[in-house]
């Protein structure tokens, strides 16, 4: 037989301490590993209801004793066995008798012990009762009536509720190879792992381990898993980590490669609501707003480019290859253009739309390319809805400014309103007539602009408003948001001056 030093040779799980070669063994540190301690400790972890509890101490007695000794428990119900073993809890051919009693000095402990009669054969199926058996510390008897009779172990067993049932049925384990009728639930599993790492068990270990990989868990089953891989060794814990351990960017490119599927698939209305509620419910607002940052820079890469290219063509040669590409930067731009106001809606949601909205405000070259297409007729019959989708990606962010929801810098506001204005004063002479969508739509961007011009320092609000006279009708009636704006700017203009 080993000796509990050789355990450690044979297995990365540490070996139980060494037994002193008294007759006794008292106290938590007998035969106990410190994987076996932590085990124990936690065995009340993996019960709903948890208490305070310390390592089991094993008591093992080399003396005569008669089975009489010991009350004999209920019979217990026991799983079918190798018929080449004996029976569980069987008095006639025991050879050790085995005291499971609750810590004394628990204020909630049960007073009832449970005595099994076992048999040495089985038990040295573990480690933690090979070592306890071997030959090194038993004391050896020349009486051969006190050589015949069997060992008497006591287990101190924590409060916790179950405990006494979780090591009852790891015991009844070792005379059976019926793993899966025990190991049949997560609940199961998590109740008997940690007894089988306390009695150094490692077909059990490896089996509970097996079972919970490979099941799913509830929120409060992964708790229980994780407080006991810190009892495992690195190969026994790893399938189990990879389940719940992810990246440092995992869910960031997670949650982007949703929104990139998303909206580059059409006819995905309901996936597109999902997603949006699980950005408004996603645990860190710094990741949504990098992920939605990095989708909106590269959608509007694409719409710019594309835009770019549809204004200043580049392409020599045949009028019908030339026609075909320009047709094609127009609907990508219009695809596009639908994935970027997704976006924008998306980030004015969870405000995280500051930045977005200074790149908004940065693009003289973009209004430009628009101006330039939007005074042409071909994209009229192509894509006639690419004005309204550029422009309220616009009126979005402009609201969101003048609403407060998205605070920027009063230069911010300023260009922005000075690169966009033109487009919409564009986008209003060459679209007629103005249909009944487009016109709410041209009419709030108005408004909105007007609103953010209040913000501004007088002079900038002069420049600006002249060239908002494009907004005046026939009758006053028409434009009373002009006509707000022009009295607001002349009221102030009449003020004196404040401050020295």
């Amino acid at each position: 037989m080993k000796n509990p030093e050789s355990l450690s040779q044979s297995s990365n799980r540490p070996n139980p301490n060494p037994l002193p070669t008294d007759k006794m063994v008292t106290g938590p540190g007998g035969a106990t590993s410190k994987k076996r301690q932590r085990a124990a400790a936690l065995a009340a972890n993996s019960s709903t209801t948890t208490s305070a509890s310390r390592p089991c101490a094993a008591i093992i007695i080399d003396s005569p004793t008669s089975h009489a000794d010991l009350n004999k428990p209920n019979p217990l119900p026991h799983k079918p066995h190798d018929p080449s073993l004996p029976s569980f809890n069987d008095v006639a051919s025991a050879d050790v008798i085995l005291r499971l009693s609750v810590d004394p000095t628990a204020a909630d402990h049960s007073p009832d012990d449970v005595v099994l009669y076992l048999h040495s054969a089985c038990l040295r199926r573990c480690k933690y009762f090979a070592a306890l058996l071997s030959d090194r510390w038993q004391q050896h008897q020349d009486d051969a009536v006190s050589a015949a009779a069997p060992y008497r172990i006591n287990l101190e067993v924590p409060p916790a509720p179950g405990s006494i049932e979780a090591r009852i049925a790891v015991l009844q384990l070792l005379y059976s190879d019926d793993f899966a009728s025990a190991i049949n639930t997560v609940t199961a599993a998590i109740e008997l792992l940690p007894v089988a790492l306390e009695l150094l068990f490692e077909e059990c270990v490896l089996r509970c381990v097996r079972f919970l990989e490979a099941v799913p868990w509830t929120e409060e089953e992964e708790s229980r898993v994780l407080a006991l891989v810190p009892l495992l060794s690195e190969d026994e814990s790893k399938d189990l980590l990879a389940r719940v351990s992810g990246t440092n960017n995992s869910s960031e490119e997670m949650l982007y490669g949703l929104i990139t599927s998303v909206i580059h698939n059409p006819n995905m209305a309901y996936v597109k609501a999902f997603v949006a509620k699980l950005l408004r419910e996603f645990s860190s607002r710094d990741s949504a707003e990098r992920v939605l940052e990095r989708a909106f820079q590269s959608t509007f890469h694409v719409v710019k480019e594309s835009m770019e290219d549809y204004s200043s063509p580049g392409v020599r040669g045949d009028h019908n290859e030339t026609e075909a590409i320009q047709r094609l930067n127009l609907h990508t731009a219009m695809t596009n253009g639908r994935h970027l106001l997704w976006l924008v809606e998306r980030m004015i949601e969870l405000r995280v739309a500051d930045a977005a909205v200074k790149e908004w405000s940065e693009q003289p070259a973009f209004a430009a390319d628009l101006q330039r297409a939007f005074r042409d007729d071909a994209w009229r019959n192509i894509v006639p809805g690419l004005p309204g989708v550029l422009l309220r990606c616009t009126a979005k962010l402009s609201s969101a400014i003048a609403s407060g929801t998205i605070l920027v810098a009063a230069q911010v506001r300023k260009k922005l309103v000075n690169d966009w204005l033109p487009v919409l004063i564009v986008c209003k002479d060459n679209i007629s007539p103005l249909t009944p969508n487009n016109r709410p739509l041209y009419l709030d961007l108005e408004e909105t602009f007007l609103k953010i011009i209040s913000t501004l320092p007088m002079l900038d609000a002069q420049e600006l408003l002249q060239q908002c006279l494009v907004f005046s009708t026939r009758t006053f009636d028409d434009c009373p948001h002009l006509v707000m704006a022009f009295n607001t700017w002349f009221r102030r203009a009449a003020r004196p001056p404040q401050g020295n």
